[in-house]
């Protein structure tokens, strides 16, 4: 067996499909099966059953995969350390993020990186929380900013920094003299939100405390989309600070919430450090670097 049908595997495993598994390994699915197909002939077993819902693992796959994920994680390490031998670090590192995070945190921060090694090559993949974790657990990204809590257990967090949400308003609102506002404030007003978001809970909670149903008048999936939207007049939402400073202006304003508001606390993720090449070690060190100073500066 080879390197190549062990990332199959595991790749297959970990994604429940063979298109997708295939389009995280940049290959094509009958390629991805043919390596699949090989190693059960290594192997002398079936490991993958393929149904109508996806692929599922036999025993025998089940039994095989932590050897195959330890096996990765070997060949990783070994690369990495020949990597070191080298002194500067290059190859590619693919970094995951939240939207707001890669749009409002990462561009200064990744060009002061590429300064620093400019032969590493950086793949910037955005998406939701728990669309990071599957892609991180898969070995489709190496780190990842993204917001807790963590959910997958196999998954090691480093807490960064911690940002309140301020209240965004749209520039003619009633609300938007106000230097400081409440939840509570915003209760009776239409709402733009991110169904799911802990953002989202705190405006219902304070709806509810209020006696007042939620006035949603748009459901978007993304925060960039909720904040046009409050620029539009279309309704007010809650934003992460560092999106709603760099977006107050002659449309929007951004206001303090009063002591108790929502909050977010982001962190740097990844699988462990045997599955971290040198790059993506120097872009640890960066991020943790840079990022250590940005909480500093937030307290």
């Amino acid at each position: 067996m080879d390197v190549d049908q062990l990332r199959a595997f595991v790749a297959v495993a970990r994604a429940g499909r063979f298109t997708r598994a295939a389009r995280r390994l940049g290959t094509t699915q009958p390629s991805l099966s043919r390596r699949v197909q090989q190693l059960e002939a290594q192997v002398g077993a079936k490991l993958v059953v393929r149904t109508p819902a996806g692929v599922v693992l036999t025993s025998a796959g089940e039994r095989f995969l932590p050897h195959a994920e330890r096996a990765l994680a070997s060949v990783d390490s070994g690369r990495t350390a020949i990597e070191e031998l080298s002194g500067d670090p290059r190859g590619v590192v693919a970094l995951g993020s939240q939207p707001t995070i890669s749009a409002y945190v990462l561009p200064a921060l990744l060009a002061r990186f590429h300064e620093r090694a400019p032969q590493v090559v950086l793949k910037l993949r955005e998406g939701l929380a728990d669309q990071i974790e599957e892609r991180l657990a898969s070995g489709e990204l190496d780190l990842a900013l993204m917001n807790l809590p963590v959910r997958r257990l196999d998954l090691a967090a480093q807490k960064l920094w911690q940002e309140e949400y301020l209240l965004a308003v749209p520039a003619g609102h009633r609300l938007a003299s106000q230097e400081r506002v409440t939840l509570g404030d915003a209760a009776s007003e239409p709402l733009v939100v991110v169904t799911g978001a802990t953002a989202t809970a705190a405006l219902f909670a304070a709806c509810e405390e209020r006696g007042t149903r939620p006035n949603v008048v748009v459901d978007a999936d993304n925060l960039e989309a909720v904040r046009r939207m409050v620029e539009r007049g279309l309704g007010i939402a809650l934003l992460p600070r560092t999106m709603a400073e760099a977006a107050h202006g002659p449309k929007l304003r951004a206001i303090e919430l009063a002591r108790g508001g929502v909050k977010r606390q982001v962190a740097l993720v990844h699988r462990g450090e045997a599955y971290l090449t040198a790059a993506a070690r120097a872009l640890r060190a960066t991020l943790v670097e840079t990022l250590a100073t940005r909480r500093a500066k937030a307290r």
